[in-house]
């Protein structure tokens, strides 16, 4: 009697080779053959030995990069430098007041922790109704894109109510407003007050020109003017316009190292010009370029290079090349000394607003020889270079620092060379030579042997 073969029950028939081979596959598990080990070493050590070869085999998984949400141009936040709060004014010691100018008040200050003598200049914030001033904030942004050696550096921004009991005095004095409600509202209001702090220069050239017996040596002026050409033609690479240079805005200290300081009309020149077009009220008015006398609303830095001329002639002759009242003036003076403008020399004089409401004289050469008559001739052909009717055809600060009068004798004097001089911004005096005083009259003295009898 033969059974049928059940669920449990194993099958009878034959099985194939390929049944046996498949049965062992999923039945016996895969057996390695085992590494001798070591004699004399535990299995701490062929742990060990084992990590390099396993980390060989299997290299690490890289990370997948982070999708990139900002431009190329920008920096990663990281690498932003990190925000701080400014420093109380009170960290300096105020030693005297400087000047007092449109924009701000500046002190010689003591730094209390280094003992460094800076320049504290304190903005005018009382008649800004609309927030903080933007000639300031122009201004430091300007000196912050402008680092070099020529410019005068900004150290720090600080903030604080008042200086001493004189500024508080003083801002008394300005608003019209007793001190003790001055100080009260200051208490109410902390950090109205905001100082930049800038390194301290001992001179300007202004001062210097009318405290010095003789103008500069020709070496010396060409010293001086290769600084200026350097740093004005480092904030025209910067897109930086000054517009407001002259000899009081350039500081010179005792090293005979020149500083352009006062940024307070500086702006970028690259930007989108509104609908208004860029300001006429810019530039001192002996400085200011014939362009912007006429009433032009788009200028570049040809605007800062007629003033580096004016600048150039003030070192030569020891006193302001124009000495103007009032623009027609102005006008009057430039016409007499360069001759009256032409269409060869200033071929878009007629487009200029204010050109119709003028009369030109008669035609006549410049006058540049005969005002200048000991400067070399390629001294004269940069100064008229400088000196030119068309903004497209004046002379840029680098086409000037490779003119050939910076080459010919006298060659230009080290700045070490430079004398010095007392500081009027510091207080000091000239100190008089010691030498013995004059005779007394004779009517005042005994002879010598009237006393001896």
């Amino acid at each position: 009697m033969s059974a049928e073969p059940g669920p449990s029950t194993p099958s009878s028939r034959k099985r194939s080779k390929w049944d046996q081979d498949d049965e062992e596959d999923a039945v016996q598990p895969l057996i390695y053959p085992q590494k001798r080990r070591a004699k004399g070493k535990s299995s701490r050590v062929a742990v060990e030995e084992k990590a390099p070869t396993l980390a060989r085999h299997s290299p690490p998984v890289a990370a997948p990069p982070k999708p990139r949400t900002r431009s190329i141009y920008v920096p990663e936040r990281n690498q932003h430098p990190a925000i701080q709060s400014s420093r109380s004014v009170y960290s300096y010691e105020r030693l005297n007041q400087i000047e007092e100018g449109s924009y701000g008040v500046v002190y010689r200050a003591r730094d209390k922790q280094t003992g460094d003598i800076v320049a504290l200049k304190k903005l005018k914030l009382e008649e800004e109704k609309n927030g903080f001033p933007i000639t300031a904030l122009r201004e430091i942004y300007a000196l912050m894109s402008c680092r070099h050696e020529n410019v005068v550096r900004v150290r720090e921004v600080v903030v604080g109510d008042t200086l001493t009991q004189e500024d508080l005095e003083y801002e008394s004095q300005l608003l019209c407003i007793p001190i003790a409600f001055l100080a009260a509202a200051f208490s109410f209001f902390p950090g109205q007050r905001v100082f930049v702090v800038m390194d301290f220069i001992e001179h300007d050239l202004k001062s210097l020109l009318t405290m010095m017996p003789s103008p500069f040596l020709q070496s010396e002026v060409k010293t001086l003017m290769l600084q200026l050409l350097s740093a004005v033609r480092h904030c025209h690479q910067n897109w930086i316009l000054h517009r407001d240079l002259k000899t009081s805005n350039l500081l010179m200290n005792n090293r005979g190292t020149i500083k352009v300081a006062d940024f307070g009309l500086a702006r970028r020149f690259g930007d989108p010009v509104g609908l208004g077009g860029m300001t006429q009220l810019v530039v001192t008015l002996w400085y200011r370029a014939p362009e912007i006398l006429l009433g032009a609303t788009e200028y570049s830095t040809a605007v800062d290079m007629w003033s580096v001329g004016c600048i150039f002639a003030e070192l030569l002759l020891k006193e302001p090349l124009f000495q103007s009242k009032n623009e027609i003036e102005l006008i009057s003076m430039i016409f007499k000394l360069l001759g009256p403008p032409t269409k060869s020399s200033w071929p878009d004089y007629s487009s200029l607003p204010l050109a119709k409401t003028l009369t030109l004289p008669s035609p006549q050469p410049d006058q540049f020889r005969n005002k200048f008559p000991h400067l070399s001739t390629n001294g004269l052909d940069l100064l008229m270079s400088l000196l030119t009717y068309d903004p497209d055809q004046r002379m840029t600060a680098d086409e000037a620092l490779q003119h050939p009068y910076f080459l010919e004798s006298p060659l230009p004097k080290h700045p070490d060379l430079f004398g010095s001089f007392p500081s009027v911004a510091a207080g000091e005096k000239r100190r008089k030579p010691d030498s013995p005083s004059a005779p007394m009259r004779a009517a005042n003295l005994k002879l010598l042997t009237e006393l001896e009898s």
